[in-house]
Order: C-alpha cells, then structure tokens, then sequence
C-alpha cells in the first residue's frame, strides 16, 4: 500500500502565488538566484537559497544561511504573504508545456514507507547535499520543496481528480516566466481526500522521479524528532514529508548529456580509433547538430563535427536493466575505460547538460570550456521503474524531468 496524507499547507495568497513560485534550489547556483530575485522579495528562493541575502563571503553551508532561511521563511507569514490552511487537505498541481498537461496530488508520504521501500529510488546520494538539506529542514522545521513521485496509473485516482477539477475553481491559475503554466485546485472536501486515501492504499509503491536529496534529508529530520520525541504516535507530521504524486503515463523525461574537458592525453584520431571497439562510428555531413533517435545510439560533437554512435550489441548485457541503460553504455563502454573517468558524481573532469538547453548549448560548450560532447536518448519512466523495482541505482544524471516542480507553492510544517 502506498500513502499520500492530506495536512495544512502553508501557502501564499492567491494574489502572491506568482511571485512567490521558484525553481527548485539545486537547478541554479547562487550568483544565478541573486539576479534571478532582484526585483522581487517574496521569491522563495529567498528561502531555499537563503545565501543570496547574505555577503557571498558566506558559505552557503554556513549556520547564518539556514538562520536566514527560517527568519525569511517566518516574514511570510508574518507579513501575510503566506497563510495556512485550517483543515488538511490534498491539492492538485497541474502543470502544461508545450501543450501538454501532467496533473500531481500533493499530499505528504510516510518516512515508514521510504524507510521499508515502500517508496522505492533509484539514485545514491551524496553525504554534502543531504547534510545541506537536513539542516535547511531542521532549521525552518519544515519540509519546503516538494518530492516529485509517481506511481502506476489508477483509473480511480485520475477519475476523482478529473471530478473535481471540472466541478471546482483553482485557487492558483498563472504562467511563470518560463511560459509553463501552473494550475492549483484545493480538495478540502474529507470525503474525498478520503477516497484518495484509499484509492492510494490500493497502489503498490510510490516511485521517486526527482529529489533523492530532499527525500532523503526529510526522512533524516523526522528520525531525529522521534529521538527527541520518545513518545511519539507516528501520526506526528514530523512522520511525513511533502510529496507531489504523478500518475506515471503523464510524466516525460529528457535527454541529459554529457561534456567532457579532455580525451585522456590521446589525439581526435586516437580517441576516434579506440571507440570503434565498442560502437560503430559514423561522421554525419553537415553542421545540424545530431539526437538519438533510439536506445544505444548516441550522438558526438568533437572538433566541429558531430558523430552517431550505435553500441555494438556485444558491448553490453542486454538481460540487466542497469547495464543496457544507454547512460551505462557510454559510461562502462567509453567513459570509464578510455576517458578514465570512473566516477562521474565526483570527477571534475565531466559535466552535464540538461536537455532542456538544447544541443546548440553542447556545442557552445565544447567550443568554451570542453573538448567533446555526447547527447543521449531519454531514459524512460519503464526504465526507472524496472530499476527501483530490481533494487539497483542507475548511474548518476540518468534523468531529466521536464517542466520542473516549483518551490513555494507549499509548505509543510513539522
């Protein structure tokens, strides 16, 4: 079984909703947040990113950043941009891109169910970025981004929210700057969070699509609570940590690519040699830059020039669902072995592009800062479930979800 709690949001105004609505924290650096903020106060990265209102001279893991975080976050309210819902409640975010809709419940899961992988990842973390975020929720005793879930489709889930959607008005109804449009309908009726409830009880897992870190840190601050509450029920909210749940079919994942600084001291020629072993190579005519247009092929900007790349079927183990990622392709097959770069959550050596930039910013790249490039197929949500399934993690930067879940719109106190 799987549960999605309602509780008391706290959440802007309706009239501040825009304003306050943010990218989440970690798809920006600082300098990035400070000019995205200038002419607006009640940004929520002035929570989430509360360095940008310090001297940079700060670390952003310094204790003022989280002291800062939680005095901000306390203005809100103060200030009456924020208020909190009398009742719990379960919320419907529906995001459109380009036309196309993906409609979340937002609710809190259970740290029990994260805990007995109920709730189930596929993703390591790294101890920095959870150390961050634990003490980020420790300080505003509040879990303040949202874990983006999914989960198999249930008719009975997307036909309550459909309902409700056509029989009710939004409470938020706005397009941010980057034109995606975000649309929010409170549910406040019990009798329906209630049947949520149950349809949720009838879905085996619940599956991370982004947010390790968050999810991970949230779990750490409510083991912490019980040890500082013995005599906890477990019905405290501390128990349970913000979610948006997406019913699988509705969600997209996109390329997320690859830049490389050097080729490990070879030439272009001895680099192009050495690949040959594993992938056959093709240069293509042309200046269009190249995407994958199926799994295993891959696509190479290197001195100009753009290559496709097929994975030779012999170059990897077709009955793993880890290995025949495309990203473990290139990485066992090319990466590692003639790149030397064995880990790539912490080599300096590699960085990586979200699709959403296009290939156009590879190319900048390689002519900036980096000497080759390689744009990747999308990963598929059937693959992320097949791996959270089997208990395997998927090498780091498989996935790239878009459009993003924005900050802000929800809190939850703990």
């Amino acid at each position: 079984m799987a549960i999605l709690k309602p509780f008391k949001a706290v959440r802007p105004t309706s009239q501040y909703a825009k304003d306050v609505a943010a990218l989440p924290y970690d798809v920006m650096t600082s300098d990035e947040a400070r000019e995205m903020v200038k002419d607006n106060p009640y940004s929520f990265l002035h929570i989430d990113k509360a360095e940008i209102d310090l001297d940079k001279s700060v670390s952003i893991y310094d204790e003022k950043v989280y002291l800062k975080a939680r005095e901000n976050l306390d203005k809100l309210s103060s200030d009456g941009i924020f208020m909190q819902d009398d009742k719990d409640c379960i919320y419907i975010y529906r995001q459109t891109m380009n036309g196309r809709n993906q409609t979340g419940l937002v609710g809190c899961a259970s740290i029990d169910e994260y805990i007995n992988d109920t709730i189930k990842k596929h993703e390591f973390t790294r101890a920095d970025k959870e150390q961050d975020r634990i003490n980020h929720v420790d300080y505003c005793n509040a879990n303040t981004g949202p874990i983006f879930l999914t989960y198999k489709d249930s008719e009975k889930i997307n036909t309550i929210v459909s309902n409700w959607q056509s029989e009710n008005k939004p409470i938020y109804d706005f397009v941010s700057t980057d034109g995606i449009a975000h649309t929010v309908w409170i549910i406040d009726d019990s009798s329906v969070t209630g049947a949520l409830q149950s349809s949720f009880e009838k879905v085996d897992s619940l599956y991370i699509a982004d947010g390790h870190h968050r999810a991970a840190s949230a779990v750490k601050v409510g083991l912490k609570r019980r040890q500082e509450n013995p005599d906890y029920t477990g019905k405290e909210e501390f128990n349970f940590f913000l979610s948006v749940a997406f019913p699988a079919s509705e969600l997209a994942i996109i390329d997320y690519n690859r830049v490389i600084k050097d080729l490990n001291g070879m030439t272009n020629q001895e680099f192009l040699s050495k690949i040959e072993n594993n992938f056959i190579v093709t240069k293509l005519d042309g200046s269009n830059a190249y995407h994958p247009e199926k799994t295993h092929t891959f696509g190479m900007y290197l001195d100009n020039s753009w290559y496709k790349l097929e994975a030779k079927p012999n170059s990897f183990d077709k009955s793993s669902p880890v290995d025949s990622l495309d990203v473990s392709i290139l990485q066992n097959n090319l990466i590692h072995p003639i790149l030397n770069i064995d880990d790539p959550r912490t080599s300096q050596r590699i960085d990586f592009v979200g699709g959403i930039r296009g290939l156009k910013e590879l190319e900048r790249r390689v002519k900036d800062d980096m000497v080759v490039a390689f744009s990747m197929y999308p990963t598929t949500i059937e693959e992320l479930m097949a791996i959270a399934d089997s208990g395997n993690v998927m090498p780091p930067k498989s996935t790239w979800f878009e459009p993003k879940l924005l900050s802000g719109l929800f809190v939850h106190k703990l």
